[in-house]
């Protein structure tokens, strides 16, 4: 329940809205409860003597008050859809703004589906909630509450039904609601395997395609697919046993009053349209209560929606800034000093150990090593994607855990292993190093990078779509304008991680050679190819988390084993 108040609290200007809704519905509530007896006394006073003129002005007075509920009924929809689905877009917006200040360690404890679903199908559960839920949460307990007072004033022995039946019917709504609760959880997590699956086989359909593995995902899919039925059937069965439950008692209580008042009418202790009078207050308390039945299954749902809502939400960031950073990088030399890191606190070895390196201003290092050796983990502790468990990263001479992270973050510049570019033109995707970049500086970066030979090319240039996720370049292309996109952020230190690897060695050097020209700026190669770092001022070498060697090419052929043996089989493989 508390997530729930954490998200009313973000109803802000549609309060007003969803206040004018519920006055809305307690006045037509209170129009359709005259009606009833109204059509007693046309009955009893009418009809019983004859008098047109007496039935015609009431059935008038029961026909304003149908129009003056229909007027405020459509109103309150109105006001109700307004805070609905106003209330649904402040809660994406304060989930997405969150999911911004999100560090690598808090986005690792989600699944991307799952936050997908969060965003989507958990907020269209709160919004049915107010949608569909709102109007009998308001009109159940004044049909409720006004149905009992008049049908005891109208004949409180005949009334005395309802003290045996409705206890009966509320248990039977507990008993439902209570077991259902947890099913709801269950349902909303298999749709995040759903979705999972489908995200999956979307994201890597040109590899499905190439390994012609379409039939194995779709029987990956029909085994999540089936699953999702299984459980959204067994949830909404238990759900709807309060629609049996509801008329048994219904039909019950009607078959009552309709004995207990007929005799009653019989013995002259009651009268005709007393009793339909009494019988649609029956109907209007029993139906209030069904009613209420439906929102507390929606209630039960939303609930679980709310906490999964509220976990990204009350989710902290793991990086926590100073009161008083430094706002200002004085150089760009790198120092680790004696840090070691691990992803987790649970896991059983570390990433990195004991890491002891520095990096001078303005020169030009290479890290090399193994597959999962920790040269990616390494570099993100520069610019602060991660924090050190142990030991300090200096940026500077300065704790990376003493800058503001927009100080340090538009100080490095990062090419990451996985190249990802936005829909959009070349042109918008680049001005995301420099949004006020002009076209001469974005051609300039783009020659520096070698990626202006092939943009000469497209028919639009800088205005080419590149489509989602930059799937109109190839991969060697894409590199190349993430490179030229790092360069338009003038940053102190700049980091490639692998980002060269789908391009020819002849371009690969004409990039190196314009990166040599950049003066104060400090250049980090991971690659897997030596001839990448060949030139470096210095390599480091890691193996297992450790670093192993360093020193400059010809220092390491003569002293570390491990290089020698990766020089001597990329010569024999021709990869030099």
């Amino acid at each position: 329940m508390s997530n729930l108040k954490r998200l009313f609290a973000l109803f802000g200007k549609y309060r007003k809205s969803i206040m004018i809704a519920c006055i809305l519905l307690i006045i037509e509530t209170s129009f359709e409860l005259i009606i009833p007896s109204m059509m007693a006394d046309l009955i009893d006073n009418g009809v019983a003597y004859g008098d047109v003129s007496y039935m015609l002005r009431k059935g008038g007075e029961m026909a304003i008050c149908a129009i003056l509920a229909l007027i405020t009924g459509l109103t309150y929809a109105k006001f109700a859809a307004r805070a609905a689905y106003g209330w649904g877009a402040s809660i994406r917006e304060a989930e997405y703004r969150k999911l911004q200040t999100y560090d690598f360690a808090n986005i690792d404890r989600f699944e991307t589906s799952s936050l997908v679903t969060r965003m989507t199908g958990d907020i269209t559960v709160m919004q049915n909630m107010i949608n569909n839920g709102l109007r009998p949460l308001v009109r159940s307990p004044v049909m409720l509450i006004l149905g009992l007072i008049f049908s005891f004033s109208m004949n409180a022995k005949l009334a005395l039904v309802f003290l045996v039946l409705v206890p009966v019917l509320g248990m039977g709504l507990f008993v439902i609601v209570r077991h259902v609760a947890p099913m709801y959880s269950v349902l909303q997590r298999t749709v995040d395997s759903l979705n999972s699956v489908v995200e999956e086989n979307l994201r890597a359909i040109r590899t499905v395609k190439a390994f012609v593995r379409g039939e194995y995902e779709e029987e990956k899919f029909g085994v999540v697919n089936t699953g999702l039925q299984a459980v959204a059937t067994k949830t909404n069965r238990t759900a709807v046993l309060n629609l049996p439950l509801f008329q048994s008692i219904m039909y019950i209580c009607v078959l009552s009053l309709m004995f207990f008042g007929g005799t009653m009418v019989i013995s002259g202790e009651l009268q005709v349209g007393e009793l339909t009078g009494f019988l649609s207050y029956v109907m209007q308390v029993l139906n209030s209560m069904m009613m209420l039945s439906n929102v507390f299954l929606l209630l039960t749902r939303s609930i679980a929606s709310a906490e999964r809502i509220g976990t990204v939400l009350c989710e902290e960031p793991t990086l926590k800034e100073k009161k008083d950073p430094a706002a200002e990088i004085p150089s760009s030399s790198v120092e680790f000093c004696s840090v070691s890191f691990k992803y987790s606190a649970n896991a059983k070895e570390e990433t990195l150990h004991d890491i002891n390196l520095r990096i001078e201003p303005g020169t030009t290092v290479g890290i090399i090593g193994g597959t999962g050796s920790g040269k990616t983990t390494l570099v993100q502790l520069i610019d602060r994607l991660y924090d050190v468990d142990e030991g300090s990263v200096l940026v500077g001479g300065i704790d990376v855990r003493d800058y503001s992270l927009r100080t340090l973050r538009d100080g490095v510049a990062m090419v990451l292993q996985k190249n990802l570019l936005f829909s959009g033109s070349i042109r918008d995707n680049l001005r995301w190093g420099d949004k006020d970049a002009d076209d001469s500086a974005i051609l300039q970066a783009c020659e520096k990078a070698g990626a202006l030979e092939f943009i000469r090319r497209f028919p639009q240039g800088l205005d080419t779509d590149l489509g989602q996720g930059g799937v109109n370049v190839s991969g060697g292309q894409k590199q190349r304008l993430c490179i030229a996109r790092a360069l338009l952020k003038n940053p102190r230190i700049m980091i490639f991680d692998d980002s060269t690897s789908a391009v020819d060695s002849a371009t690969e050097k004409g990039i190196r050679e314009s990166l040599k020209r950049l003066d104060g700026v400090t250049k980090i190669f991971i690659a897997q190819r030596i001839s990448t770092v060949i030139d470096a001022d210095c390599i480091f070498i890691l193996d297992d988390g450790r670093l192993v060697s360093s020193g400059t090419h010809r220092e390491l052929m003569e002293t570390s084993p491990i290089y020698r043996e990766i020089y001597d089989s990329q010569m024999k493989g021709g990869m030099l």
